[in-house]
């Protein structure tokens, strides 16, 4: 199944771009200063990239803060026609944004996110809530579930996690992650670690390692302690990457999924 939209609304350009126009208010802030303020924007996904983001009327960005790139990106972000530097209270952010030669696109200027590519604006609002990494996609939802279904994790053939009362959560693109409550898990068998990501529609993650001598990567299970309204029933339970763990639903051993963190967890370090 494509990660991509399908739905009416998406246009293709010639460039291989797919991209639609937002209903939302959208604002992005490098700390205290507003770069983009935008009733008008649209989401666009490039090719072979599942998660979209967003470019903006000319109109509706703070076009005073760009400079033309001293070093100008090339063979990203689809051949970009133009990179910018924007420059913030006395600071460059290198290729902070740029244009797509995509005709459709004319007169549309995107951003980078600082927390998914590590330069660029800092602070993105939907609406009145910060969101963080990507734009939520429209044609993607989440979904979690609590369930009375028995779900049994193994690592290198040792029962990490035995429950009947997981929460199932089911997320566009992605397999099914299974969310055990903490009292169901061998902890013991866990190492906290400082590893930690975000997710627009999750929120941010802790992670635990594994503290035996398999082969496996580390960060390999995860909770949102705090998880967004979306996610709110896996508050505190853990999930594990099926991608690295065998996993075991109500009898059938599950195949390991191959999925865009495949490759990631096999090129991790192990420790």
């Amino acid at each position: 199944m494509s990660a991509f939209p399908t739905a009416r609304a998406v246009r293709t350009t010639s460039e291989g771009l797919l991209w639609e126009p937002s209903e939302r208010w959208v604002r992005g802030c490098k700390g205290e200063v507003t770069v983009v303020d935008s009733r008008h924007p649209v989401l666009v996904w490039e090719p072979e990239v599942s998660v979209p983001l967003y470019a903006f009327p000319r109109e509706e960005v703070r076009e005073d803060l760009l400079r033309p790139a001293k070093n100008p990106l090339t063979g990203t972000h689809s051949g970009s026609r133009i990179f910018y530097d924007l420059e913030v209270d006395g600071e460059l952010l290198e290729n902070a944004a740029w244009t797509f030669p995509a005709d459709d696109l004319a007169g549309h200027i995107a951003f980078e996110w600082f927390s998914r590519s590590g330069r660029g604006l800092d602070h993105w609002y939907e609406e009145d809530e910060e969101i963080f990494i990507h734009p939520r996609d429209p044609h993607k939802r989440v979904d979690a579930l609590p369930s009375s279904r028995h779900v049994r994790v193994e690592i290198d053939g040792t029962v990490v996690a035995d429950t009947r009362r997981p929460v199932l959560l089911f997320e566009t693109g992605l397999p099914t992650r299974y969310y055990i409550p903490r009292e169901d898990v061998r902890l013991d068998l866990l190492v906290p670690t400082e590893h930690s990501t975000g997710c627009p529609y999750k929120g941010t993650a802790e992670y635990w390692s594994w503290r035996g001598d398999a082969d496996v990567p580390p960060h390999l299970v995860w909770s949102y302690p705090d998880p967004l309204p979306a996610a709110g029933a896996v508050v505190g339970l853990l999930a594990f990457y099926n991608e690295a763990v065998d996993i075991t639903v109500d009898g059938d051993r599950l195949e390991r999924p191959v999925t865009p963190f495949t490759t990631a967890l096999s090129a991790r370090p192990v420790t």
